[in-house]
């Protein structure tokens, strides 16, 4: 065996171990977290047996407070039980795209970006911006950006679809009401060892010059990468990383990460019989609204969840609605 060889195979196994260290680390953290929840009862039933004891009913709000907070945490641990999926574990690649509604929907589609990162941010994910289309009028015409963390894509995967606000426009000098879209894509961050056969000439490459961070280079020379997927008419844009091959190794692995959800989401092993499909967004097939006149609220139709605070769930918190949506496979 020449050394070239030694070298991958030994590059081989250590990835190998990495995943499996990986898994390792998420049971532990399970059977600790069973471990944690099983003290926490044990501690709540000593302290209902100590008031009936001594008919002491002063350590009733403590013991209410503590079983809320119990019951809170057993219901997060079987919603982890629900992420069971192949790549539910893994980090997520979400892109936001403006749609209908001109500079109306490009701010919303700047809001929705805040709002997943505030919520990703509350949940101790790290965020890396991989593609900022900013637009001069307000708001922004697309973000594709990478959350990192323990089942990031498992809870993530829940907000894909299209989102609909209904507000008086800050853009509109009679301050009418305006309803806008926006859409998010989620997929799964995917391992280098997953194979995902693309053919060169299934793929088309433009460089453009960039207008992101990275330095005052990205504006002189064509580092901007985007990638055309001619079958499926998939197309994946990067600019914010420090050179083109960066930007080109990135999106090569958005593009791989977009294929393997697109055959998980319509069962098919044949990505081919998919040509076309990817690129249609229906703007109508809303899965959420948030209305902040006349009234607010924020309501998803699929699982018939609401709130009535719309500005908490535009600060990121959106658990209930990933929690709701998650119970439906229960």
């Amino acid at each position: 065996m020449d050394r070239v060889s030694q070298a991958e195979g030994f590059w081989d196994d250590h990835e190998k171990a990495q995943k499996i260290l990986k898994e390792k680390k998420r049971h532990e953290s399970s059977v600790e977290g069973f471990e944690r929840m099983k003290a926490a009862l044990e501690d709540i039933e000593v302290m209902i047996e100590l008031t009936r004891e001594e008919e002491d009913e002063s350590m009733v709000p403590e013991i209410q407070e503590s079983y809320a907070a119990w019951k809170k945490g057993m219901d997060e641990m079987r919603i982890k039980t629900l992420l069971d999926g192949e790549y539910d574990a893994n980090n997520a690649i979400l892109s936001v795209h403006a749609g209908s509604g001109g500079t109306d929907a490009q701010d919303w589609a700047g809001m929705l970006l805040r709002m997943y990162t505030r919520w990703a941010d509350s949940k101790g994910y790290k965020v890396k911006m991989w593609d900022l289309q900013d637009d001069s009028e307000g708001g922004i015409k697309g973000a594709t950006f990478l959350v990192e963390g323990e089942n990031a894509y498992g809870y993530l995967k829940t907000e894909k679809g299209v989102h609909r606000i209904v507000r008086i426009s800050p853009f509109d000098s009679s301050g009418r009401r305006h309803t806008s879209f926006a859409s998010l894509d989620v997929m799964p961050e995917i391992d280098d060892n997953i194979n995902v056969e693309i053919a060169p000439d299934d793929i088309r490459v433009d460089t453009f010059r960039s207008s992101g961070a990275g330095g005052q280079h990205v504006n002189k020379t064509d580092s901007a990468v985007r990638i055309t997927h001619i079958p499926t008419n998939i197309v994946v844009s990067v600019q914010n990383e420090r050179s083109q091959h960066q930007n080109k190794e990135v999106a090569m692995r958005i593009l791989k990460s977009r294929l393997v959800e697109l055959a998980e989401r319509e069962h098919k092993e044949n990505l081919a019989e998919l040509a076309g499909d990817y690129g249609q967004i229906s703007w109508g097939n809303q899965i959420r609204s948030y209305v902040f006149h006349p009234y607010s609220l924020v309501k998803d139709h699929r699982t018939g969840a609401e709130v009535g605070n719309v500005y908490a769930v535009m600060d990121g918190d959106l658990d209930y609605f990933i929690n709701e949506k998650l119970k439906l496979k229960d």
